[in-house]
């Protein structure tokens, strides 16, 4: 009898199984008042139909088109959705046809966001960085990256992913003793349990943080801005650098950074052009109260000697365009996404030690300077890749560069790697700690997930044009917030909570 019934079955699971998949959940991104980019990946040669509706039941198809998922891509593909009303709750879904059987369709999945207003109306915003760094992978029985699963349950507008997003250069191990004996047990993939080098592997790095089931509801539900900064390619790289690190075989950072540039756009929801299909910074309008401006601090700069006089940070075209872009923006908040934070002082960062500017300081400079002599009001600088959480406030008045108005830069991280604990600041362009939290020494260094110490933050702009800052933590937590006027007058205020 069973075996009867089995042999029935096995034809309908065999056609079933024969189904094209989508593989890895979905994505949206650098999403507009009227447009937004829309991800997904299947697993064969597949044509995409994407439909998108102002209803959960797509009773109104507000938006159809098609992507190829193709080989040459990984069987990844993403499409521009344009035309779409603004202000909107926009439903998606994406359905795979199998390019060798036409009539064989797969499974929809479905997915959502919220295009921004033409008018007035509150903006919310979660940004971080650093995921699967220093060895920490998914522990499935530790939640998996739960910092994923809190940012979700804010429910924000979008979320700007400051860099950092794999460690292609931090293989994962199966397991990684804890202080006090107890064991972090890693799901293994083939092509993370090596430095990625091959364009498989970098590759392979998206595809470990999309096995994660946190992260592929956030995905779903949640569009991302993203940008890079130096574990998509190798540690610390600039383009004409030899990486002479241990396991390298190919040790140009520039080869080596052509392929990870490709994996980047081929797994994260990015726009493209035609001009520059590669390029990463651009310019996101969330309606008249926001722009964000995402640079790129890798793909232009030169060595790593922060003291250097002919050191580059983002190269002339770059600065010349976020100059530009910045005076003529008409947003009430000027928000710049960076990958790394101004005036900590690290060999790989901006800031080289006290005194005047020298070297990438140079950019940064000129840059400051620009934006007082245009006028240019209400900039908030976001970044994330030193591990821990600061507010940061710059003034020139304790500044040994004085040609620049204040402005506050926040720093949140890890979502999920090591934690450190804070950095020296330098006087440059005189920075002041309003808040830090990060491992202290009795806790060391590369401090684990599971203790807590992940971070992320979170902004509010109100109709009126108040922003609010907060530092958070994987518990949901409010850690710190400012809240901060749109003129940024003497009217800002603190609150430490618990």
């Amino acid at each position: 009898m069973l075996a009867g019934l089995g042999s029935i079955a096995s034809p309908y699971l065999s056609f079933a199984a024969s189904r094209p998949l989508l593989t890895h959940g979905l994505q949206s991104g650098d999403v507009t008042a009227e447009a937004a980019v829309v991800w997904a990946r299947a697993d064969r040669p597949s044509r995409l139909l994407v439909e998108a509706s102002t209803t959960e039941s797509f009773s109104d198809i507000c938006c159809s088109t098609f992507a190829d998922a193709l080989p040459e891509s990984d069987f990844t593909a993403k499409v521009l959705l344009d035309e779409l009303p603004a202000g909107q709750q926009i439903f998606y879904r994406v359905r795979p046809q199998d390019l060798a059987q036409s009539t064989m369709w797969g499974e929809a999945r479905t997915g959502s966001f919220r295009t921004a207003a033409d008018d007035a109306r509150p903006v919310s915003i979660v940004w971080s960085g650093d995921v699967a760094g220093q060895g920490w992978g998914i522990d499935d029985a530790r939640g998996g990256m739960r910092a994923f699963r809190t940012m979700l349950n804010n429910r924000p507008d979008f979320f700007i992913h400051c860099g950092d997003s794999i460690y292609a250069d931090c293989p994962i191990q199966r397991e990684l003793k804890l202080p006090g004996g107890d064991v972090w047990r890693n799901l293994v993939t083939e092509e993370k349990a090596e430095i990625a080098q091959s364009l498989a592997q970098f590759r392979g790095n998206y595809k470990y943080n999309l096995l994660d089931a946190n992260v592929r509801a956030f995905n779903a539900e949640v569009p991302t801005l993203a940008l890079w900064d130096d574990h998509e390619v190798a540690n610390d790289w600039w383009p004409t650098r030899t990486i002479d690190e241990a396991g390298y075989v190919d040790r140009s950072a520039l080869q080596l950074a052509a392929r990870a540039s490709r994996a980047f756009h081929e797994y994260m929801p990015t726009r493209q052009t035609l001009a520059e299909p590669g390029r990463i910074y651009r310019k996101i309008a969330y309606g008249p109260l926001l722009d964000v401006f995402l640079i790129d601090m890798r793909s232009y700069r030169g060595p790593n000697d922060a003291r250097d006089p002919r050191g580059s940070l983002l190269g002339a075209r770059q600065l010349a365009w976020l100059g530009r872009e910045l005076a003529a923006s008409k947003a009430v908040w000027k928000v710049i996404a960076a990958d790394m934070p101004i005036g900590l002082v690290s060999p790989d960062a901006i800031a080289g030690g006290d005194g005047a500017p020298e070297g990438r300081e140079n950019e940064i400079a000129g840059l400051l300077t620009h934006i007082k002599r245009n006028g240019v009001k209400n900039i908030v600088w976001l970044t994330a890749d030193m591990h821990y959480t600061a507010a940061h406030f710059y003034d020139p008045g304790r500044a040994v560069f004085q040609d620049f108005e204040p402005f506050w830069e926040f720093m949140s991280g890890p979502l999920h790697a090591g934690t450190w604990g804070p950095a020296p600041l330098d006087n440059t362009f005189g920075p002041q700690v309003r808040y830090q939290n990060g491992c202290s020494a009795a806790q060391g260094e590369n401090l684990a997930p599971c203790f807590g110490l992940q971070f992320f933050g979170r902004v509010d702009i109100e109709p009126n044009g108040v922003m609010t800052v907060t530092l958070k933590d994987i518990a949901d937590r409010d850690l710190w917030s400012v809240k901060l006027d749109p003129e940024q007058r003497a009217t800002v205020k603190f609150a430490k909570r618990g």
